[in-house]
């Protein structure tokens, strides 16, 4: 069977899965990991394939794995990049997938995450560089700013933030505002400066650089 996004968007099942997984973690605490995070995430993985002339193919397997990458925190939050490529197999085989198109789709969501991932090939690349940069204050889940950890300040900081390659496609900017009457700019690298790092990474296999900017300074 040749996988298209649309068919995995709307799978009811599949619906399902992404909805607990955001239960859980809303349980504990962590910011939105729900419908609007992995489309957003899907559509910027495609977006970065799509200009950098991958195949029509490539575009909707990223697209496929974005829309997935985040099921295992059904299970826990702890590793959930790799249980969420085995309930991803599991999904996808049951619809009928290409076993090779199968196994793309798992090394990307397998990888995804900066603790032990490595990005092994475009669609991982691409996905990484998708999570990582969606960033932003309509994930915190509270309002009240006596309640936030670290997380919740740094991403409710960010009034404004623009990801994509540059227009000689040599570079994946990731620009950023932080309002530091909310959150200093060193707190965004406490928590962030492993997954910035692997985003460096992540855009060398696409060969790209990769650039991070915070108000308005080029900083990595």
């Amino acid at each position: 069977m040749k996988l298209t996004y649309e068919d995995i968007r709307k799978n009811e099942k599949i619906r399902a899965y992404i909805q607990k997984q955001d239960e859980a973690l809303t349980a504990l605490g962590y910011t939105e990991h729900s419908f609007a995070h992995v489309c957003r995430v899907s559509k910027m993985a495609g977006d970065i394939l799509q200009a950098l002339n991958y195949s029509e193919h490539d575009v909707e397997l990223v697209k496929i794995a974005g829309y997935l990458h985040d099921l295992g925190n059904i299970v826990n939050r702890v590793e959930h990049a790799q249980s969420g490529a085995l309930i991803a197999f599991r999904l996808l085989e049951d619809i009928g997938a290409e076993p090779s198109d199968i196994a793309t789709i798992m090394s990307a969501i397998g990888n995804h995450d900066e603790s032990v991932g490595v990005p092994v090939n475009p669609i991982a690349a691409a996905l990484i560089l998708a999570d990582k940069s969606d960033v932003r204050r309509s994930r915190v889940r509270t309002r009240d700013i006596g309640y936030f950890d670290i997380h919740d300040r740094v991403n409710y900081a960010v009034d404004s933030a623009v990801a994509g390659l540059t227009d000689d496609k040599k570079t994946y900017q990731l620009n950023i505002h932080i309002d530091t009457k909310i959150s200093p700019v060193m707190d965004y690298f406490e928590i962030f400066l492993n997954r910035m790092v692997f985003c460096r990474k992540a855009s060398q296999t696409l060969g790209l650089k990769f650039e991070l900017v915070i108000n308005d300074q080029v900083l990595l």
